[in-house]
């Protein structure tokens, strides 16, 4: 389904939208929401288990988290979120590929095993810093 340039700012009402056009709207495959003004990951989204396309590139999404409330979709193979303020901050591509071990393609472009093994291993060692007890200095 598209409803990209549309100038959306949020997803209230989407169920309502698929179930009117659509008999079984949580069997929806792809859906392109590009080009509008969404800041945030809806809930609602979640709720299409089938979904395996989803553009999102062009909005207004900036924080990587918003990506985590993605994780539950296990038939998502393809997305876009290049466009979005995230895309600026370190690691975006790998976090994105951690949350989404089944993405094939990432912003128009392929996702390696490779990506997905330094992804896994991005997602681990994101731990904070741990700080040196102040006695072992005066042993080194």
């Amino acid at each position: 389904m598209r409803l990209n340039n549309n100038n959306i700012t949020n997803l209230v009402g989407l169920e309502f939208m698929l179930s009117h056009f659509l008999a079984q709207p949580s069997l929806l495959g792809w859906l392109d929401l590009s080009c509008n003004k969404i800041t945030s990951i809806e809930c609602v989204l979640c709720e299409l288990k089938e979904l395996r396309v989803l553009y999102l590139h062009g909005n207004d999404i900036w924080s990587l988290s918003e990506v985590n409330k993605l994780g539950e979709l296990n038939y998502l193979h393809t997305i876009t979120l290049h466009g979005n303020l995230i895309e600026n901050i370190k690691g975006y591509r790998s976090h994105v590929i951690s949350i989404l071990p089944h993405l094939k393609r990432m912003d128009f472009s392929a996702v390696t095993r490779q990506e997905k093994v330094l992804a896994s291993i991005w997602s681990t060692n994101i731990k904070p810093p741990r700080t040196r007890p102040k006695d072992a200095s005066e042993h080194d």
